[in-house]
Formats: C-alpha cells, structure tokens, sequence
C-alpha cells in the first residue's frame, strides 16, 4: 500500500462514525458522579481545585469503559490514584525545567511500556500523563498541589462508590464474552449443515477463557450462570465436527445425513437460546421443535455407531449447557461444590491488584529488547512528549501542554491507530471548540454554568464514546474548553491554543511513526512460523496422546491446543495490522496470507 494510499484510508476510518448499542445509565452514572465531585469542591475549595477533582472523576470513569475483566470499581481507583500521584510528582518538579523534562519523559516511557500489560494498563497510563499536563498547572504551592492531588483520587474514590452502589449489568462483560463464545458455536452448528468441514474460529472461544479467570473474590461472587458453561463449550465444539464429519460414517445424502442436519439445526437453536438466557440473566426459552428433534428415539436407529455416539454425547452436553445457563451448574459441578465451593483452579485464577504489580513490571521488562514494537513506542511516545512540551513553551501562546497532551492521546503501538486518532482528535477538537465558542458567545456562563456545560459534554462523551473517537473528541474539547473557563481560563485563549497546538501534536505523532516506525508487516513471515511450529506441536501432542494413553496425559493436548490457538489469533492479528501499513510485500501476498487458513492441521481443529 503506497503513503497516500495508506493516509487516505486512515483519515477516511479516523473520521468514521459508527451505530453502536450506547449504554445510557452507566453515562448517567459516570456523569453524576462528576457533578457530585465538581459541586462538592466548588462549595469547598472553589472552582480551581474543583477543575482538578473534575479531571480526576472524568479520568475515572473513563477507564470504566476500557475492556477489561477485572472489576470496575478497581479501574476508577487505580485510575484516580495513579493521576492524583502523578499530578504531586509533576508540581513538585514544574519550577524546575530540566527535572520536569526528565521526569516527563521517564514517566511518558513507562506509560509506553504499560502496553506490554495490555490496552487497559497503556491507556490508563497514557491518559495519566496527558491529563498532568494540565492539572500540575492549577496548583499554586505544595500544599495546594496535595490538596488537588488528595480531590483527584476523591473523584476516583466517588466513581468507585456509585458503581458499587448503582450497578449496571454486574458481570456484563463476562457474560457477553460467554454468550459470544456460545453464539459462536450455534453459528459454527449451522454452517456444519452445508459444510461438514467448515473451520471453527476459536477467537470468541479464546476471549471467554480470558474472561473466566477470576480473583478469589470474584470467585466468591460469580453467578451461577457463569460457572462451567464455557468448558461445556469446549467439549461440544468437537463433538459438532464429530457429527458432522462424512469420515465418521454419515453418507453425504441420505436420511441419515438428513437427521444429522436436523440435529445440528436443534443444537444451533438450544445454543443460541442459551447464549440470550446468559448475555441478559433470563430464563432459557428453547424451541418445542429443536427439543422434539434432540428426543426423537429413531435417531439411535438411522445414525451409524460413530455418529450415534456423538449424538448421544451432544443431547447430555446440551443438557449441561441448559442447566448452567439456568444457573443451576452441570452435575458434576453440583457434586464437586459440596466439597470445594471455593476453590478455582489454579490456571484459571486472576491476580488480585497487589500480585499483578510484579506481573505487569515483568511484562514490561521483557519488552526491553531489541525489535520490541512496545519499546519503540514507548522510545517513540517520549521523545513526540517532550519536543511538544518544548515547541509549546515556545510558541507564543502560554500553554505549552496542549501539543504533547494531543501526542501522547492519540499515539498508539500500530501505525493505523495513530494516524486515524491523529485525523480524527483534529477533526474532533476544532468541531468540539467551534460548538462551545457559539455557547459561550451567547450565553455568556459564569462558574455555576460552565460547571453545569461541562457535566453535559461529559454526559455526551460517556454516552457516545464507542461511536468514534472524533465524535469523542469534540465532546471532550468543549468540556476542557467549559472546565477551564470555569477555573478562570480566558476562553478565546484557550480555543486557539487548543486548534493550533493539537495540529501541531497531531503531526509529530504522525512524523515520529514515519521515522522511527514499528512495521508489522516484515514480521508476518516470523509470526506465520511460530502459528505453524505451534501446529506442528498439536498434531505431534494428538499423536502422542492417542499412540500412548496412559504416559500421555489430555493436559498436554490441551496445552498445546491453547498454544496453538493463541499463535493463530496473534497471525490473524498481525495479518489485519500489516494490511493498512505502507510497507511494500515483504514475501507474502494478500492471497498466501488467506491460503494459510487453510493449510494448518488447526484450522478445522480435530477432536482434543
């Protein structure tokens, strides 16, 4: 793909806005905890250390919407905390330009290594260090810049509070991530129908492990619904294929291909009633006629004794399929609960918060390497940090932030992303400051108001984020335009510097990937070998396992099973990545790239 190309379609995508299903209580939510902690410290402190607290509340919540299984009081916390530390640290060094500018970029590096941990853990950070940028320049003294630190993590700690106290859909995530993954499989049923060999993806399968892993408490409070179904899962996938397969003796047409089909079409039916009775906590309502065709006794009598044991083995799984999704667990999970209720398997746990210190700074050491795209995003996001903070110190215009606040925002690992954040925070920023200008042109608002606005732009950014990042930028930019007016900012001032200085972010982060890049595409060959090498383990571990039983343990399949998976969703990834880069072919064509789809003994993933 050639540069212009490559730009075309990336602003094209930046400015995209898409339908998406919105989530109107958990904006509600979010922005009344905003206004709680905006009107507490306008009464108290006044509307200085309210824009402060303000930053901390909205940062909050924010990080609630970030994909992730763990808990979203934890992420307004972590998310509270870490600003309010970062703030401190920041004012203490701001009078002094050459230890802010050490500490500027020490800090911008390690957000760049968060990524290692996850977009989660590299988000949070990222906006960590943008968002100090601003709030160390309202504080006045130490004592002024603790107490601003101390509203920052209130708004963190009141975020937390309304999601224990106002919960939204408990659980939601993990419930969607298992009904996808049974979604999947009636998708997968009915594809076998006219497909015997169709592939099975095992992505949805994939997200609902990482979602089962929970911490002991967690585990202490899951619902019923969410215990087992996903292993369950796991076993029906290969009694499907089974059942399908003409090599297990069911002739390609005949009665007794027709039953199988009907039998595929009744799973189907009771997987997606099941996968809608979990996604919404509601009772499973299954179909008289998929019911009917599971419990025709003549099925015994067409199907062949290969196809009669996978039947058999699917009507006793769709049962425990059934009896999960009610919430009443499988039986076998209903006798092993009396001895071990709490107990979780041991590869199946979640760190808590303080276990994960050591795992996250781990996986951030390990990305200290040579070729790591993770270290040269961090190399590449410090560096962009610290020549915006310099460029707008320079500039005349009296808030140097806005430039490296606007890089550090929109740069992300892949070339794609920062290119399509870099086009569409521009877009965003001069709609979002054009709107609150007529606002405030008209209305002229005094403190009370400009409070008042930015709750709603804040309500509206919650409300609509997931439809694109340019609609949650114009949000976002009036918000900032309102919160700072109401700390006192002139706000024909802020409006030009805001337009100007984000341009000038926006293309240095643009530069930066141009000239320190981290291409994924001469990769695809390394990332096709691991896929590949890891397939060759599976099918020798199959092998192995059916030629020696009893020295072969089924944990070794499995293992390699999960490895396998993982290095095909890492290939697809990298494929999906390098298709937007304007990196010349390296030795794979589009064409050989979607061959290998085929070519791997995983891509129809046999019985394990």
């Amino acid at each position: 793909m050639s540069w212009l190309r490559a730009l075309k379609e990336t602003a094209r995508s930046g400015l995209k806005i898409e339908r998406r299903r919105l989530e109107p209580l958990i904006a509600v939510r979010g922005a009344a905890g905003l206004a709680l902690v905006i009107g507490v410290c306008l009464g108290f402190f006044g509307p200085v250390v309210a824009a402060s607290s303000a930053f901390g509340a909205f940062q909050a919540a924010i990080a609630t919407f970030q994909r992730s299984w763990r808990p979203r009081p934890v992420l307004a916390l972590v998310s509270g905390a870490s600003l309010a530390v970062s703030t401190f640290l920041g004012y203490l060094t701001g009078s002094h330009v050459l230890l802010f500018m050490a500490l500027l970029v020490l800090w911008t590096l390690v957000a760049g290594l968060a990524w290692a941990a996850g977009p989660t853990a590299g988000i949070i950070a990222s906006s960590n260090v943008a968002i100090m940028l601003v709030t160390i320049t309202l504080p006045t003294s130490v004592a002024e810049a603790a107490l601003h630190g101390t509203v920052i993590a209130f708004g963190g700690v009141v975020q937390a509070t309304l999601i224990v106290l106002f919960p939204v859909r408990r659980w939601g995530a993990q419930r969607d991530a298992l009904a996808d993954a049974l979604a999947a499989e009636a998708d997968y049923a009915r594809r076998l129908r006219h497909e015997p060999v169709a592939e099975f993806d095992p992505v949805p399968l994939m997200t609902a492990r990482s979602a089962a892993a929970v911490t002991p408490r967690q585990a202490r409070h899951r619902p019923a619904e969410l215990h087992g179904s996903r292993g369950v899962a796991e076993r029906i996938r290969p009694v499907l294929a089974s059942l399908a397969d003409p090599g297990m003796g069911v002739p390609d047409e005949g009665p007794e291909r027709d039953r199988v089909r009907e039998l595929l079409a009744a799973a189907g039916s009771v997987l997606d009633a099941a996968a809608r009775a979990i996604r919404h906590g509601d009772p499973v309502r299954i179909a008289a006629p998929a019911v009917a065709i599971l419990k025709t006794p003549d099925t015994r009598e067409l199907l062949s004794d290969p196809a009669r044991r996978a039947a058999d083995r699917l009507g006793v799984l769709l049962a425990d399929v059934i009896e999960t999704a009610e919430g009443e667990g499988t039986k076998e999970e209903q006798a092993e609960a009396t001895e071990t209720a709490d107990v979780i398997a041991p590869h199946r746990r979640r760190p808590t918060l303080l276990r994960l210190v050591p795992v996250v700074l781990r996986s951030m050491r390990a990305e200290i390497r040579p070729g790591s795209p993770i270290l040269r995003h961090a190399v590449r996001v410090a560096v962009v940090v610290a020549v915006g903070y310099l460029l707008g110190v320079a500039l005349p215009f009296g808030h140097g932030y806005w430039a490296p606040m606007a890089a550090v925002m929109v740069m992300r690992p892949e070339f794609a992303q920062t290119y399509e954040r870099s086009v569409a925070r521009f877009g965003g920023t001069v709609v979002g400051v054009f709107l609150a200008t007529v606002i405030v042109q008209a209305a002229h608002p005094g403190v009370g108001l400009s409070a008042v606005l930015a709750v709603v732009c804040a309500l509206l950014m919650y409300l609509l984020m997931r439809t694109g990042y340019a609609v949650a930028q114009a949000c976002i930019s009036a918000y900032v335009v309102f919160l700072l007016g109401m700390a006192g900012d002139d706000w024909s001032q802020t409006v030009l510097e805001r337009v100007v200085l984000t341009l000038v972010g926006g293309l240095l982060a643009m530069v930066s990937y141009a000239v320190y890049p981290a291409w994924e595409t001469p990769r695809l060959r390394n990332r096709l070998g691991d896929w590949l090498a890891s397939d060759g383990r599976y099918a020798a571990s199959v092998v192995d396992q059916y030629a020696d039983p009893a020295e072969r343990g089924r944990d070794d399949v499995r293992a390699a099973l999960l490895a396998t998976r993982t290095a095909r969703i890492a290939w697809q990834e990298a494929v999906a990545t390098a298709q937007h880069e304007p990196v010349r072919n390296r030795g794979l064509s589009r064409a050989a790239a979607d061959d290998t789809q085929h070519c791997s003994p995983s891509s129809a993933e046999p019985p394990c």
